[in-house]
Formats: C-alpha cells, structure tokens, sequence
C-alpha cells in the first residue's frame, strides 16, 4: 500500500497544476480588475441607476394602495377658484370637509408661508382645529440660496421635512427620512404620516438595533442608504435616506380633486382612518420630481405628492404587510458577485470554441444573470447587474478573441517546430534500436573475440543475424516515424502495443530480453520478476517506449556482462509516492581487462536512462551489490505525472 502524500507535497502538486492556467487566464482576470475599477471610479454608476430603473418598472402591477388617499389640486380646481396659490379660504374649507371624515393624518404638501387672502384667519382657526394636521418646509437651500419657511400659525412639532435629494442624472431614488437643521433633527413629510398612522397600531418609531443610527418600527428597521450603497459611488447627501421601492402599477393610490372633496363626491371610506396627502396635480404649477422608475399616465416624471404617497406606503407596507424594502450587498460580496460573472464568461471562452455557440451560450448567461437580478429585486435586494454584465459579456468576447489568437500563435509555432521535432524524433528511435540491437551483437562478437572462443562458422552466422537486425531497424524506425504510431516495432513482424498497462509492457520487456541469446543468461538458475500495476499515473507513448527500452538495455547488460550471474530480480513497484523499477543481479560483471572495450556503450546506455528519468522527474543511479552484483534503478513520482486539463471541466 502507497502512502498519502505529505500536505506540503500535495500543495506543491496543486501550484503546478493551477498555475498555468492561472497564468493563461491573466488576460481575463485585468478585464475583471478594469470593471471593479471602472465601478469603483464611478463610471458604472449612471447605467446602474438605470438598470435599477428598468427592473422596477418592470414588476407587475401592485393593488392600489388603501390606506393613502391622494388630495390633488388640479387644473379644473385653479380655473375654478380663478389663481394659484389657492386663497387661504379655499384650503380651510378644504381641511374642515376633511375632517368630518376622521381621517387618521393630512399632509399638507403645498408652500404656505406667506399670507393668501381672503380667509387667512379660516385657516389659522382650521390649522388649530386639525391636531392630525402636518405641513412642511424645505430647509435645504436651492442655487439662489432661498428655503421655503413653514406656516407661521402652525406648532414647530408638527411641521416636517419636504427635502429630497436628487441624483446626478435629475432622478430620484432616495427617500430622505431625516436630518439635522437649525431647529433640531426633524423628520420627513412621510416619514411623520407613517408614524402617525402606526401609533394607532400601537407601533412607535424608535432607534434601530442592527444599526443604531435607522429608524424601526417594531421588528422593521428602514435600511439607511450609505454613499456606497448598491450602485451609488460617494453619492451626496450624509443625512438619514432610503431607498425608495417604488408602488408599481399605474394608478397605485387613489386620486381626487379639491372639487370633488367639496361637493361630497367621495366615498367615506376612502378618507376614514387612512392618510391624506394634499398637494398640486396641475401641470402648470411644476411640482413635478423626474423618476424612471414608474410607469404613470406621463413617464419619467411624478408629482411631489405623489412622491410623499409612495414614501408613506413603502413603510405601512413593510411593517405592516411585510413588503420589502429596498436593501443592498455589502461591497466585499458585490465585488465577489462580479468577479463570479467574469469567471463564468471565460470558462464560456476557453470551453465552446465555435462562436455561434460561444454567442448562445453568452447569451443565456446573460439572461440568466437579469432574471436572477429581477428575482432578487422582487424580494428587496439590489444586486450590480450591469458590472456582473459586462465582467460576462467582455470575458466571453474579448477573451475569446485573445485566447483564440494565443492558440493560434501556439499552433503556428508549434507547426514550426514540429519538422525539427520529427527529424530529431528519427534520429533517437535509429539511436535506440541500434543500440539495444545490433551494437548489442557487436559488443557479443567483440567479447568472443577477445576470448578466442569463436569457430569460423559462428561468425558467419552471427554476422547473418547483424544483417537481419539492421534490416529489422530500417523498416521499424520507418513505421514508428512515418505513421506516428502507438506501437513499438522490434521488427518486421514484432510490434508492443504503448497504449497496453506500464506492468504489462514491462512484462512483455522482461520475456523478449530474456529470450535473447545472450551468455550470461545460460548460467541462470533463479529469475524473480514482479511488476505492480502503475496508479494515478498517466505517461505519454514516448515515455513508455523509454521505460521499454530502458528494461531492455538493463537486462542485456546483465545477459552479456554479469559474468557468473545465477540469480536475477526485476522488480516495479509504487512506494510512498514514487515508483521504482529495480534490475538486480548477482553476476561478476566483466574483468578490468575487458572493460575499455565497452566503456563506450555503457556510457551510451547510461546517458540514455539519465534522460529518461529527467523526463519523468525521477532518478537513475547504477550501483554494486555487495557482496558481488549491480543494481540498476530508475524511480519516479508517480504523482507528478498528472497535469490539469480543461476539458476535464469545461
């Protein structure tokens, strides 16, 4: 049994297999880092917003919100009265009419900060009459500096915040919930309505838990919208804002004049315990806020009423209905987020080589990536779609297109290299089978030589067999060249299939070695030989044909110089991470007086293992066996044989 590698092996093993491809996706990987740098600059930002935009006003229509009611003072109501603003009496009226329906809290979204005969004193009797009453002002200057005061008559306490923060692009995304001004901290318009409305629930504004500086209502906690938050970049404004989760649906609140609430045509109903907004619906007046992201009788704009309308009902909705409000990733998972996508895109790059389907495929990610961005919006979170889109889009395209002008520049040089490859290629298959075949029965001839052993007949047939060998190396090197073939050719008729087991071509190495007519192999009489099955090794035909011809050499070594030999062991076996092919004998070897002769061809031999264990990553080493005996041993991690491949993956 092989033992487990050491964990420092195994992360060795694991930097070789990652780093090439590591270093293959380098050009992907700046496409990443130039999108986060992109998002980080800002540039994104406009193409989020409308993004954002789009997939709202894509959700499907809502119910009309029943708890706020809508009071819009129209173009009819104007010519009707006969000028704009509406004298004081008009609006007393109003709020009087108003009140005999027991609504639970008015807004009062109009300026009213000067005086507007007739009946000013009607409306300062109406303002103390209505406790439920909140009016507003705005506090944050515009370019000429100017601010719009509250109604003088009307308690500091129930005057709020009419404010909103507009983004770059003229929009409105954020809902202001709070700031500091010179009278203390004040709250919105609709912020203060919720509350109102919520107390008769017996649910109170409070301080948030996970953050303590939100606003909760209960176990809801208004997420607060940061300079950062979802695809804003150092957007302005430090004072408490949400994300405004717009009420999809064309008519999301029901609207009525200031006619008809003075001629009763109203439902009781619709005014009874719920909030009413009173504000302007004229176009001539200009109250008008851009937003993309609702789809009303005019497009790209709303009313400001309607903006305190959808601010209110976003916080009944989510405290009382568990509607979601609008919340963002932190930016270490956004960041994740993206560089996801554009791993996907270059695994699509490198796994589809045909480029209609390289577009398809890009394609359905790209759809599945807006369809998973719409799902989440539906349930509260704003997910980066347009960076997470172009990390896709960019390593599907332009990584591609590099990728494929990388392989074509590896081919091309590769097709350049190759002749020079195949040249040599012939030159070291002619080396090797000269060398375990007829240098092999030179070397016997020279050594019968020197002996004096040989009968005038003998070598006329050992020259015969020469013959034969040399003939046998023409044609096999010629077959092996000629059709890049799995198979090893020992002659005209004997071939090794390099694509069978590393045990069984050894086998096959050790009984056509010890076959041959070799001297030293007539004094055998003990001959042990034990291949074990090669695991979690995968070796190229080259490298099987090495180990052949590696055995070869060994045991012909050991047939024509271990002179005396009677016990031979061959043993490959798998031990602690590497395999070991051993050659081991007991023979004399050759006298000091014979060796010069064959110096030569043992260096050859020598240099030959050497370079196959370079190959493999192992060793090679030849040593004597005390007390009389060689030892040739060529070893290699089985493990490092193993390389990554992605086609594994893709």
């Amino acid at each position: 049994m092989s033992k487990r590698l050491p964990l420092s092996h195994r992360w060795q093993l694991l930097k070789q297999a990652v780093a090439p491809q590591l270093a293959q996706m380098w050009p992907g990987i700046t496409l990443i880092g130039l999108v986060a740098l992109a998002r980080l600059l800002g540039l994104l930002q406009p193409l989020e917003w409308t993004a954002l935009d789009n997939l709202m006003r894509w959700r499907a229509p809502e119910a009309p919100e029943p708890r706020v009611l809508i009071v819009g003072i129209t173009e009819a109501d104007i010519r009707r009265v006969g000028r704009y603003p509406i004298p004081d009496r008009e609006l007393a009226a109003l709020l009087r009419r108003l009140q005999q329906y027991q609504p639970r809290a008015i807004g009062l979204d109009l300026v009213r900060d000067l005086v507007v005969e007739p009946g000013h004193r009607e409306l300062v009797e109406a303002f103390r009459a209505n406790q439920n009453l909140l009016a507003v002002e705005r506090t944050f200057a515009d370019r000429s500096g100017a601010v719009v005061k509250p109604p003088p008559s009307l308690p500091p306490e129930r005057v709020c915040l009419a404010d909103v923060y507009l983004d770059a692009d003229g929009h409105l995304r954020r809902i202001l919930l709070g700031a500091w001004t010179a009278r203390g901290y004040q709250f919105s318009l609709s912020l203060c309505l919720a509350a109102q409305y919520l107390e008769r629930e017996q649910i109170f504004l409070e301080n948030g838990t996970r953050d303590l500086s939100a606003i909760r209502f209960g176990a809801v906690e208004l997420p607060r919208a940061l300079p950062n938050s979802g695809g804003y970049v150092r957007a302005a404004g430090d004072e408490n804002q949400t994300l405004l989760n717009f009420r999809s649906g064309r008519q999301p609140f029901r609207v009525v004049s200031l006619t008809e609430i003075e001629q009763g045509r109203v439902e009781p109903g619709w005014i009874r315990d719920r909030i009413v907004i009173i504000g302007v619906t004229a176009p001539s007046v200009q109250d008008t806020v851009n937003t993309a992201a609702i789809a009303g009788v005019n497009p790209g704009q709303a009313y400001g009423v309607e903006i305190h309308a959808h601010a209110a009902s976003q916080i009944l909705s989510a405290v009382l209905d568990r509607r979601p409000l609008l919340r963002d990733w932190s930016e270490g998972w956004e960041y994740l987020w993206l560089v996801g996508w554009g791993l996907v895109g270059i695994g699509l790059s490198q796994g589809i080589a045909s480029p209609l389907k390289l577009l398809l495929a890009l394609g359905l990610a790209g759809a599945g990536l807006g369809v998973a961005s719409y799902g989440a919006l539906l349930v509260g979170w704003w997910l980066p779609v347009v960076p997470a889109l172009l990390a896709l889009v960019l390593n599907g395209t332009l990584f591609a297109s590099f990728y494929r002008y990388d392989q074509s520049l590896k081919s091309q040089i590769a097709a350049s290299q190759l002749g020079m490859q195949e040249r040599q290629q012939v030159i070291d298959h002619t080396f090797d089978a000269i060398h375990n075949g007829p240098l092999q029965t030179l070397a016997q001839m020279l050594k019968a030589a020197q002996a004096q052993e040989a009968a005038p007949n003998t070598w006329f047939a050992k020259l015969k067999h020469l013959d034969e060998e040399l003939r046998a190396v023409y044609e096999a090197v010629g077959k092996e060249v000629a059709t890049h073939s799995q198979s090893l050719y020992l002659g005209s008729n004997l071939a090794i299939d390099l694509a069978a087991p590393v045990d069984k071509l050894l086998s096959q190495a050790y009984r056509n070695a010890l076959a041959r007519d070799l001297p030293c192999f007539k004094t055998l009489e003990v001959k042990v030989y034990q291949f074990e099955p090669l695991r979690n090794c995968v070796l190229s035909f080259e490298q099987k044909r090495g180990l052949y011809r590696f055995l070869e050499e060994a045991l012909c070594n050991v047939g024509k110089h271990a002179t005396g030999v009677t016990c031979l062991r061959v043993i490959g076996a798998q031990e602690q991470g590497w395999y070991r092919l051993r050659v081991m004998d007991n023979g004399a070897g050759l006298p000091p007086q014979t060796q010069a002769g064959v110096a030569t061809a043992q260096r050859i031999g020598t240099q030959q293992a050497e370079n196959l264990a370079q190959q493999l990553g192992g060793r090679f080493r030849r040593a004597p066996q005390p007390p009389q005996g060689t030892l040739c041993e060529l070893s290699w991690p089985v493990s490092r044989a193993w390389r990554w491949r992605p086609s594994r993956w893709w």
